[in-house]
């Protein structure tokens, strides 16, 4: 079941990876949370999570989401993202299953019930139409279409690929939101 969080199209994730951190970090996220309050757009931002609390605390517009998380329970876990913590420090969501950290089917079910159980938003990464379909069967509130090979090219994905991933998600469930992610390089790819 996808959960009451609600973001607005259209709307943009920006996610600094490693890039990206500190002031430097803050200083980026308030001037998009300047452009967000100026355009009334929604735009989600995947900080490091040490910053998560820094750029939580310290704009109004952006939705802070971490870059991951664990579905742990509190307790032993050492070296893992707490879900509690994650949303206590100001995140609102959690990204998962990005190409850089792919989870198997299964941890991405327990991972996505863990964050609907303390009330973070999902926005979760797929590749092929497929896993796409297999994805959208979780109920995330989000899903971004990525071809793997297309990330860092700055090719975009063809319109074929874009209709066929919307497509397959509004099938299996209208309300979870298709973001097109990989080789998003310039104003015509974003206007596409």
């Amino acid at each position: 079941m996808v959960s009451n969080y609600k973001i607005r199209a259209p709307y943009f994730e920006i996610g600094p990876k490693c890039f990206m951190w500190g002031e430097r970090m803050l200083k980026l996220a308030k001037a998009v949370d300047k452009v967000a309050a100026k355009y009334d757009l929604d735009v989600i931002i995947t900080p490091q999570y040490a910053d998560i609390r820094l750029l939580a605390e310290n704009t109004e517009r952006i939705h802070v989401y971490a870059q991951h998380m664990d579905s742990l329970r509190p307790g032993r876990g050492l070296g893992s993202v707490l879900p509690e913590s994650i949303k206590e420090a100001g995140a609102v969501g959690v990204m998962l299953n990005h190409a850089e950290k792919p989870l198997d089917m299964e941890t991405l079910e327990k991972t996505i019930r863990r964050a609907d159980e303390v009330g973070l938003a999902t926005i979760v990464c797929a590749d092929t139409v497929e896993e796409i379909r297999q994805i959208a069967l979780l109920s995330p509130n989000l899903i971004v279409a990525e071809p793997t090979d297309l990330i860092g090219t700055g090719v975009a994905s063809d319109m074929g690929y874009v209709r066929d991933t919307i497509e397959a998600v509004r099938k299996i469930n209208p309300d979870i939101m298709v973001l097109q992610g990989a080789g998003i390089s310039g104003p015509d790819d974003v206007a596409n």
